[in-house]
């Protein structure tokens, strides 16, 4: 199973064990969304201690995707893999031992860790599966890690109502020893001649810089209680990222390939992505809200955890639906056009949220809109990568990729809470906040869209891989 490309019922097997780790790793790292009150009761902490389960994986995810990422482009990828579900069952075995709330939170950082194993899926798919089938295969897992949260919410909810916090994370430890189970016999080892080293000094500073921006958007109470610790934290996440970034440009073994990202493809796509999600998340984030919202401040539908959960359906079943669709779309329309198209579907997600929201079936139709163009979206978005990534560097150039989502997806929660707070009435936000911010959302997407236009005009050929692996070393010989 070492060969570039596998037997075809090698890689019929492969296929469906590849998008089944990519569905669990981000079912599990979303599971503290739909515990939060659960986790603040029976722990006795408040909210914003509770919060952190959600946050903490978020954390440890981005700064492990890099990380991993690096070592998936390497010789031992399947070590690294095995490693990691390894890691994230022993922490999901820690959300279900009877230990104190510190504990949950090594636990939750954990399963976090387990978000970056969904570019080394990625990285799998494209050395091992014919072109045209790891094509398919790429979109669906990058649709997948993105509707993995709509999955398992509902069924976490549900299990919370019924058997208490334990036993939604039980249900999570289940899923991640499945996932190892499927892993151990079914993912090949890397091609030969790979080779990755880990800078532990500029992995260190990149994770310094991203946790600090990851925290500061979480953290909304502290721009308005403490704004000048806000703004010190806030210069020293730019400076620990400049600093990063000038290291990584001398490095001889980059954790990243801070040249390629400078590709304008690259750039591009990362941009869009980094804006995009912010979107994206936003409208997510407005649509359950509300619905959640009691009769009582005069919109909302005040639904329960569970039934606000099923909210979420139609953005995972048409978020699927979209990845399915993508790659046979791809063959009459380019990525970057496809980009620009998912982007303005998402928009108009905010326009059906801005203009209807009077009954529940119209949030059912806005949440539906944008599971298709977020589902469309994030199929279009490794095309346009990969197409001048060599195969050597897919899980590292797609680890960066999800790096951005992830601190988009961060920033949109933060302008989401931020907007709505100024528009706080007694207990919840007024109603025009929310209008509000779906206009905010709007002009997002409309950024959107153009940065995918711009990709979409300037549209580079596609390299060669074989010619472009060769051409790293000498690249990086000039470069010094």
């Amino acid at each position: 199973m070492t060969g570039r490309t596998l037997e075809r019922s090698e890689a019929r097997l492969l296929v469906p064990a590849l998008t089944f780790i990519a569905l669990v790793v981000a079912a599990v790292a979303s599971l503290g969304t739909p515990l939060i009150t659960s986790v603040a009761t029976t722990f006795h902490v408040s909210l914003d201690s509770a919060q952190w389960t959600l946050t903490v994986a978020l954390l440890s995810g981005a700064v492990a995707t890099p990380v991993l990422g690096r070592l998936g482009a390497g010789p031992h990828r399947r070590a690294t893999i095995l490693a990691t579900l390894a890691i994230i069952v022993a922490g999901s075995a820690l959300t279900v031992l009877p230990l104190p709330f510190a504990w949950l939170l090594i636990g939750r950082a954990a399963q976090g860790v387990g978000l970056g194993l969904t570019a080394l899926m990625m990285g799998v798919a494209r050395d091992h599966l014919p072109e045209e089938r790891s094509a398919a295969t790429i979109a669906l897992i990058s649709v997948i890690s993105i509707i993995g949260a709509g999955v398992g919410y509902p069924l976490t909810a549900l299990l919370a109502e019924i058997g208490g916090v334990r036993a939604a994370y039980g249900f999570g430890l289940f899923l991640t020893a499945a996932a190892f189970l499927t892993a151990w016999p079914s993912i090949p080892a890397a091609p030969e001649g790979r080779s990755a080293h880990v800078n532990v000094a500029g992995a260190l500073v990149l994770a310094g810089g991203l946790f600090l921006v990851l925290f500061l958007a979480s953290q909304r109470s502290l721009w308005s209680r403490h704004l000048a610790t806000a703004m010190i934290l806030a210069i020293a996440a730019v400076l620990l990222l400049c600093v990063w970034t000038a290291s990584e440009l001398r490095s001889k073994t980059p954790l990243v390939d801070v040249r390629a990202i400078r590709h304008p493809a690259v750039a591009g796509a990362n941009i869009a992505m980094f804006v995009g999600g912010s979107g994206m998340y936003l409208l997510l984030t407005l649509i359950t809200r509300y619905a959640q919202t009691p009769h009582s401040a005069g919109y909302g539908f005040g639904l329960t955890t569970f039934v606000a959960g099923l909210v979420l359906v139609p953005f995972s079943v048409l978020g699927f639906v979209a990845g399915k669709l993508t790659p046979r779309v791809r063959t009459l329309i380019d990525a970057p056009s496809l980009l620009a198209g998912s982007a303005v579907v998402v928009g108009s997600g905010f326009v059906l949220f801005a203009a209807a929201r009077s009954n529940l079936a119209e949030l059912l139709v806005a949440m539906g809109v944008l599971g298709f163009g977020v589902g469309s979206f994030s199929a279009a978005m490794p095309g346009v990568i990969l197409a001048v990534t060599p195969k050597s560097e897919t899980s590292s150039a797609m680890s960066f990729n999800y790096v951005v989502r992830s601190v988009g997806y961060s920033l949109g929660s933060a302008i989401g809470g931020l907007v709505l707070a100024t528009g706080t009435g007694h207990l919840f936000p007024n109603e025009h906040a929310y209008t509000t911010a779906a206009l905010v959302g709007i002009a997002t997407m409309a950024v959107t869209a153009m940065t995918a236009t711009v990709l979409a005009r300037h549209r580079p050929p596609e390299i060669n891989p074989t010619a472009a692996m060769a051409s790293v070393p000498s690249r990086r010989r000039s470069s010094r």
